[in-house]
């Protein structure tokens, strides 16, 4: 995948121009407090490098999923903020995305400046299914960096989407990868050339159903596939086991079972699980057996005999993508199996294997169990386009950036 740089655009020449960078901002927050900077942290190199080299810089990004208007709760002012701290000078921040304020703010910038326009979801063209409305909406972006203007795509988590700020906007500028794109896909291509074996996957998270195109892609290239999470227990039903009342996709067993018919000898599923008497951090637990889950339990996290067993094929192995918590780890009394599968995969590391964590609830797991990012040999800012890449489909932002 041949794609133009960041280096070329710097090579080009930036100052006096002003460049439109689509960056991935979308971090949690609790209120007004942002509880995880990685994306952040991870974005800011790309917009200093422009702002360093004399360029303008004008940022987009979206926050949450707010329904096509302004709302409060994902105004990208704490974002704003945070950035400024990273990168060391000031961060506007535009009221609109494309409107009056925008506008001026746009016009009023000099070499070196960056703005940060507001939440690009609030323009419900962003994610228009009519690509005639998201063409009118990067027409409206061109227009705040003028003719010599440049586009730079650095919103890894967002490439498998065709939006406006991702997709069109690239068709009507010169168009470069930004450094944190750039390296993702390395990363990826990592992943699926040349790789070192064994090679070990590590799936979880709450529903198969959206993980099966992945392990479709993957369990017939891969060595071990571990499966966790609340998507374990509709395994565990096309075994013939009953999981209580954990989260269980009927329409999936069926799927689950020609799986495991078709590659059983690389699915390693959970052997015990912690179970709750409902869905809290203070419920009544038990540690059981899958063949021995009580009815109106529900299983919330694997147990220590599941992470011992895992840790040891996981051991073995020379490359590891992971992508979904174990169990539900923001509980305290649920977060046991997944920090035991993280720790498994960063004693591999320390071992000389190549580790990713693919980003999302994963990411965040290993910042909330403490775990540092340095014990992993890559951790992803999107999990999403990380999937999709290793399932073998196109992404938008990226093909159009090869055009």
């Amino acid at each position: 995948m041949a794609l133009a740089s960041l280096k070329d655009l710097l090579d080009t020449g930036v100052s006096g121009r002003i460049v439109l960078v689509r960056s991935d901002l979308n971090v949690p927050l609790d209120g007004e407090t942002i509880t995880d900077a990685g994306r952040i942290i991870a974005s800011a190199p790309t917009i200093a490098a422009l702002a360093d080299a004399g360029a303008s810089v004008i940022v987009t990004a979206h926050l949450g999923r707010p329904k096509g208007e302004p709302d409060p709760k994902f105004s990208l002012a704490p974002v704003a903020a945070r950035l400024g701290e990273e990168l060391g000078r000031n961060v506007q921040l535009a009221s609109d995305v494309v409107g009056t304020d925008a506008l001026a703010r746009a016009e009023g910038l000099t070499d070196g400046d960056v703005l940060l326009l507001e939440n690009i979801r609030f323009d419900p063209r962003e994610t228009s299914k009519d690509s005639s409305e998201r063409e009118a909406l990067a027409k409206a972006l061109v227009e705040l960096v003028g003719d010599d203007g440049a586009f730079v795509s650095d919103g890894f988590g967002v490439v498998h989407r065709e939006q406006a700020s991702v997709y069109d906007v690239a068709k009507l500028l010169p168009h470069y990868a930004g450094g944190l794109v750039e390296s993702e896909v390395k990363v990826l291509q990592k992943l699926t050339a040349d790789v070192a074996r064994p090679y070990a996957v590590v799936l979880g998270g709450s529903k198969v159903s959206d993980k099966l195109g992945v392990i479709e892609a993957l369990a017939p290239k891969v060595d071990t596939l571990v499966i966790g999470g609340g998507m374990a227990f509709t395994f565990l039903v096309a075994q013939g086991l009953s999981v209580g009342t954990s989260l269980l996709q009927d329409d999936q067993v069926a799927v689950c079972k020609d799986l495991l018919d078709r590659f059983g000898d690389v699915i390693h599923l959970p052997v015990d699980v912690v179970v709750a008497d409902s869905f809290s951090a203070d419920a009544a637990t038990q540690t059981v057996s899958v063949r021995d889950i009580p009815d109106g339990w529900m299983g919330l996290d694997i147990g220590p005999e599941s992470v011992k067993r895992f840790a040891a094929v996981l051991a073995e192995a020379q490359t590891i993508f992971w992508n979904g918590p174990a169990g539900v780890f923001e509980f305290d009394a649920f977060a046991a199996g997944t920090k035991g599968v993280a720790e498994a995969i960063a004693g591999a590391t320390a071992s000389g294997a190549f580790s990713v964590v693919g980003g999302g609830d994963s990411a965040a797991a290993v910042r909330h169990l403490g775990l540092s990012d340095d014990a992993f040999s890559h951790i992803s800012t999107g999990g999403g386009a990380s999937l999709e890449y290793l399932e073998g489909k196109e992404l938008p932002g990226l093909k159009v950036l090869e055009d």
